[in-house]
C-alpha cells in the first residue's frame, strides 16, 4: 500500500514571538509555548531540532513513502530550510512556503511550488481584496495551497467565496476540518469544489482524550467520506507534535485496523488519494523491519 503524509512539520530552530509571546526551544524536546512549558517533541530530540533526517527515519521504518510539509506561524518560518530540504530529498518531500499574512507574506517565492496559509491565526477577511488578489497568484501560478480554517462559520463562508472565484486552485484544507468543532462538516463539504481536498493532519490530537485506536476519529473520517467521498480526503499526521503521545505508526494504524472503511478505502485515505494530488512519481519500497519485541 502506498501511504503518503499529507500534513507534517519540519523546523532547525523554534524561535520566533506570537501576539506578542515567546515561542522558543527548551531541552529535551520542551518548548517555551504561549508563556508556559509544554513538551513539543518526543524527548529524545534533545535538541529541539525537528530535522528531514529523523523525520526520514521515521518515515522509513513506519513505510511511509512521502510527505508533504506545511508550515505553522508558531514554528517560525522555515522556508530557507524547506529549501534544502526540497533539492536534497525531492523524492520524498513536498514542502510549502509560509505565508504569513499578518506579518505581510503575501508572495510564494519562485522555487516552491506549495505555500501554506495558517488562516485559523489571521486576522484578516479571506475575501478581502487583497488576499482575493492573493488566490489569484496562487491559481495563476498553479501553486498548491494548504489551508487550514478557524473553527467558526464566517471563516468557512469567505473561503466558499475564495473557492467559487478561483475553481482552478488546488486547496488542501487541514486538521480534518477541525473535526469535534461545532461547524466541522461545513468545511468538509468544501471539498465538494473539484480541486479541493481535505487531510486529517492532527486528528488524534483532535481525539487525544479517546487514545489509540481512536474510535471516534474513524467514525469522522467514515462521516465525512459519506459526506463527500472517500476520494476527496487524505491522511496527515501533524508530526512531530502528535508522536509526543503516540508513534508515527499508530498515527495512522488505528485507520487500518478499523472495521468502517473497505480496504479500498483505507488504500485511497491513507496515500492514493494524496499520490494523484500532489503528482509525487515512484516512491521507494519500504519493507516491514521486525522490532526487537517480536
Amino acid at each position: 500500500m502506498t501511504i503518503i503524509d499529507a500534513h507534517s512539520h519540519l523546523w532547525l530552530r523554534q524561535d520566533t514571538v506570537v501576539d506578542g509571546q515567546a515561542i522558543r526551544a527548551l531541552p529535551d524536546g520542551r518548548a517555551l509555548f504561549f508563556g508556559e512549558e509544554r513538551q513539543m517533541l518526543p524527548p529524545f530530540m534533545i535538541d529541539g531540532r525537528n530535522s528531514a533526517e529523523v523525520f526520514l527515519s521515521n518515515m522509513n521504518y513506519a513505510q511511509v513513502g512521502a510527505a508533504v510539509v506545511v508550515q505553522e506561524i508558531i514554528d517560525g518560518n522555515q522556508d530557507a530550510y524547506l529549501l534544502k530540504v526540497q533539492k536534497q530529498y525531492p523524492d520524498r518531500f513536498l514542502c510549502c512556503a509560509l505565508l504569513d499574512i499578518d506579518r505581510g507574506a503575501l508572495t510564494v517565492p519562485q522555487d516552491f511550488r506549495a505555500a501554506a496559509i495558517p488562516g485559523h491565526r489571521m486576522q484578516r477577511e479571506l475575501d478581502s481584496p487583497e488576499m482575493m488578489g492573493l488566490f489569484r497568484e496562487l491559481e495563476r501560478r498553479g501553486i498548491l495551497l494548504s489551508m487550514c480554517l478557524a473553527d467558526d462559520a464566517r471563516q468557512i463562508a469567505q473561503f466558499a467565496t475564495v473557492l467559487q472565484e478561483c475553481p482552478r486552485l488546488k486547496v488542501a484544507i487541514g486538521h480534518f476540518g477541525l473535526a469535534r468543532s461545532r461547524h466541522w462538516i461545513d468545511q468538509v463539504r468544501l471539498a465538494r469544489a473539484e480541486n479541493v481536498r481535505i487531510e486529517s493532519g492532527g486528528i488524534t490530537w483532535l481525539y487525544n482524550d479517546e487514545f489509540y485506536p481512536f474510535p471516534g476519529a474513524v467514525r469522522a473520517i467514515r462521516q465525512a467520506a459519506d459526506e463527500v467521498g472517500i476520494d476527496r480526503l487524505m491522511w496527515g499526521s501533524d508530526y512531530p507534535r502528535t508522536i509526543t503521545a503516540i508513534t508515527y505508526r499508530m498515527s495512522y494504524d488505528f485507520v487500518l485496523r478499523s472495521k468502517l472503511l473497505s480496504p479500498e478505502e483505507k488504500s485511497a485515505f491513507l496515500g492514493g488519494n494524496a499520490k494523484e494530488f500532489y503528482g509525487f512519481g515512484a516512491l521507494p519500497e519500504l519493507p516491514y523491519i521486525k522490532n526487537m519485541s517480536e
